[in-house]
Parts: C-alpha cells; sequence; structure tokens
C-alpha cells in the first residue's frame, strides 16, 4: 500500500465525495474507486458508506482515517523540516475561509503569494464560520478565516483586517441619494439578512438592538452573494462590508451609503491550531497576510 493511497482516503472522508478527492489529487473518479476497494479489500472491512447524498466512513473506515491522519501528518512534519533545511518555499497551505472573504479579499494575497513563491500552492475551500473552526483544530486546514473571530480550545487568533459596515440598497431607493446616513433611518426597513447563525448577522443584530432599531426581516441567506442579488432586485436594504459590494457600486447595479456618527466595524481573524509546528510554506503565506493585512 502506497502512502498517496492513505492520502486519497482522507480526502474521501474529509470531502465526503470520490469526485472532490480525484480533483484534489489529480486523477480519476474510478482511480479513487479503485484504490478504495484496494483497501477495503486489505483490510477485509468496508470502510466507506455510499449513501445517496454523500459519504461517511464506516467504524473501521473511522478508525483507519484516524490512524492514517497522524500517519500523514507525521510524514509532512518530516518532509517540511527537510524542505526547511533547504530554505526552498515549496508545498501547499490549505485556507479555510468564509465565502465574502476568500471572493473578495483574499484573491489580491493569493496572486502574491505564488509570484513570490511559485512552487507554493494555496488552496482555499469556502465555508461557514463554525466549520472553519472545526477544520483547524482537526488539522483539515492549515490556516482559517473568520469574520468576529471567537476564543476556541485549541486555537490562535492573529487579528488580520476590518472591513466597515455601510447600507446598502437598490438605486431607487430613498436612502440612496444620501451621502451619510443616520442608522435610525432603517426603522421598520424591509431587510435582507444573513441567516441567524451566522456571526456577521449577529453583530449586525446588536448593533440595531443598541440603537432600538426594528427591521422588517424579508429574506435570509447564508452568503454574501445572494443577499446582493435580493437588494439588486429591491426586495429590501441590508448592512454588508464595504469592500464586498465595490464591483455593484461600480456596475450602478448598488449604492454604499456610509453611516454618519458613527463607524461599524467588522473584524477579521485568521486561525491556526495552537502548539502545531508551522511548516515554511504556511509561514510565508501568513507572514503575507500579516504585512499587508
Amino acid at each position: 500500500m502506497q502512502l498517496e493511497t492513505l492520502k486519497v482516503f482522507c480526502d474521501v472522508v474529509e470531502t465526503k465525495s470520490f469526485s472532490k478527492a480525484a480533483v484534489l489529487n489529480f486523477i480519476s473518479q474510478s482511480a479513487v474507486s479503485q484504490q478504495m476497494r484496494s483497501l477495503e479489500e486489505r483490510y477485509d472491512h468496508k470502510l466507506i458508506e455510499r449513501g445517496k447524498r454523500n459519504l461517511s466512513p464506516t467504524l473501521a473506515g473511522q478508525s483507519l482515517y484516524e490512524v492514517a491522519k497522524d500517519v500523514l501528518l507525521h510524514l509532512e512534519t518530516l518532509e517540511q523540516r527537510l524542505r526547511r533545511l533547504s530554505k526552498s518555499v515549496t508545498g501547499e497551505v490549505r485556507v479555510a475561509t468564509i465565502y465574502s472573504v476568500g471572493i473578495h479579499e483574499l484573491q489580491p494575497y493569493i496572486t502574491e503569494f505564488i509570484r513570490r513563491y511559485p512552487g507554493a500552492r494555496a488552496r482555499l475551500e469556502y465555508s461557514r464560520a463554525n466549520r472553519i473552526y472545526e477544520a483547524v483544530v482537526t488539522n483539515a486546514a492549515d490556516v482559517g478565516i473568520v469574520a468576529y473571530p471567537a476564543r476556541r480550545s485549541g486555537l490562535e487568533i492573529l487579528p488580520f483586517k476590518k472591513d466597515e459596515l455601510v447600507l446598502v440598497c437598490h438605486t431607487t431607493h430613498p436612502l440612496a441619494r444620501s451621502k451619510r446616513v443616520e442608522i435610525t433611518k432603517l426603522q421598520g426597513q424591509p431587510f435582507v439578512g444573513f441567516e441567524r447563525d451566522i456571526p456577521t448577522r449577529r453583530a449586525i443584530d446588536r448593533i440595531l438592538r443598541n440603537h432600538r432599531i426594528k427591521v422588517s426581516m424579508v429574506m435570509e441567506f447564508d452568503n454574501i452573494e445572494t443577499i446582493k442579488r435580493a437588494v439588486e432586485i429591491n426586495a429590501g436594504i441590508s448592512i454588508l462590508p464595504r469592500m464586498t459590494i465595490d464591483h455593484e457600486v461600480s456596475l450602478g447595479t448598488l449604492v454604499a451609503v456610509r453611516f454618519s456618527r458613527q463607524s461599524y466595524m467588522r473584524p477579521l481573524g485568521i486561525l491556526v491550531k495552537r502548539g502545531r509546528e508551522i511548516p515554511t510554506v504556511m509561514q510565508r503565506f501568513l507572514d503575507l497576510l500579516l504585512d499587508e493585512g
């Protein structure tokens, strides 16, 4: 059995998909299936439950996954130590990020990272915040980036940057004519927001509650892109990070209005597993984020 097969198996367990594991390892889906069958024959146990919607490990598969992951992590540590001796920056850094940051803010960093270190790769995975914390703790991701970072056992939080929250509305909305707007003007307005378990939604709710403002929540979504589309059809107003709507503002499909009297900022944080050995490629990526964040 080759170590590459264990890597493919771990990717199947983590992505719950043969096709995604195939993409991550640059092989065909049939090759993934063949490797999974060979593992099951070798250990004489069914390792993967193949459901209608997704895959999950059996008890034997979970046991193999935990041991295989540990083996691969030790191997990665060894390889990183050897690379460090040669002073080369090669390998992959796995970044789990919320949608808004990954789509609108990380791309320039990724481009610069690849330019500086041609032998390195940065693999982005978009996810919800609660899953990002888990991914970093379990070593499924090297770096996590979330909004309103919260302290969690086993994690270190590095301050990244802050986004200004602004009122976003349709071009024909009465508030669109304002250069700045009092937040009290949002009273009773139809509002398009994030789902309740998303940290940015909780922060916006606190802001409105502190000003004793009640909006009429007409739609709730789990990502900024869908919220923007709803505001573009004039379903309601919203509050979003300014950087995430710059493109629509430049096209003239949305209007961003800053709040008067007070600015509201959305802090972003970088999550790193506490106590882990940081390989060179990961350290260089963190240096880039922190130097330019």
